[in-house]
């Protein structure tokens, strides 16, 4: 996760359209890993299990994949990527889910329906900025475990993988990148310089 900021999701977002008498509701949310868009697809299809189709994408990091479950090539899954990129979104995956109203829209109208609906549904869509976290390992004697605790409290970090070793307290954190310096003068300070820190 670290190295640089990217925009997500902050809630899940809807979005639903109709045209031409077919029903097309876009549902995204974020996902750190493909399992949990994934997962958050199959939450979708068990909410409509009587859908036509459920189309989708997901973009993290480097990552992406997309799926026309069934519609022709390249009317569904791209133009739902294409509208995660367009949002400048990352960390996200988004299900459009069809009912069929009777009438084919053809190869151009699926595409902006999908596409359209995914792209409102991202638009309206209360965002979350990530910033960049940089993975460190921290080691203080016990007599300084205090101060250190004192320290990740104020600097706002709360997940900590804590190991006690022979010399003290050994813990794994994530920071911001932005507040490592801050952190390594103010342990320095607090410590007298007992303390070890590096990235793992």
């Amino acid at each position: 996760m670290s190295g640089r900021s990217f925009f997500t999701l902050k809630n899940t977002a809807e979005h639903q359209t109709e045209v031409k008498g077919s029903l097309f509701l876009a549902y995204g949310a974020r996902a750190d890993t493909p399992e949990q868009g994934l997962a958050f697809l199959r939450t979708v299809a068990a909410k409509h299990p009587d859908a036509s189709h459920l189309c989708w994408a997901y973009r993290i990091g480097g990552q992406y994949r997309f799926s026309d479950a069934g519609e022709p090539g390249g009317t569904a899954g791209q133009p739902i990527l294409r509208a995660i990129e367009g949002q400048g979104l990352d960390h996200v995956t988004v299900g459009v889910v069809r009912y069929f109203g009777g009438t084919k829209l053809g190869a151009g109208g699926l595409m902006r329906a999908y596409g359209g609906t995914a792209a409102e549904a991202l638009r309206t869509a209360e965002r979350l900025e990530e910033l960049p976290q940089a993975e460190i390992v921290v080691e203080v004697p016990f007599e300084h475990m205090g101060a250190l605790y004192r320290l990740l409290d104020t600097l706002g970090v709360n997940e900590r993988a804590e190991e006690y070793t022979e010399q003290g307290v050994q813990l794994r954190i994530s920071l911001l990148e932005s507040l490592v310096e801050r952190f390594r003068t103010e342990l320095q300070d607090a410590t007298r310089g007992q303390f070890a820190l590096w990235e793992p």
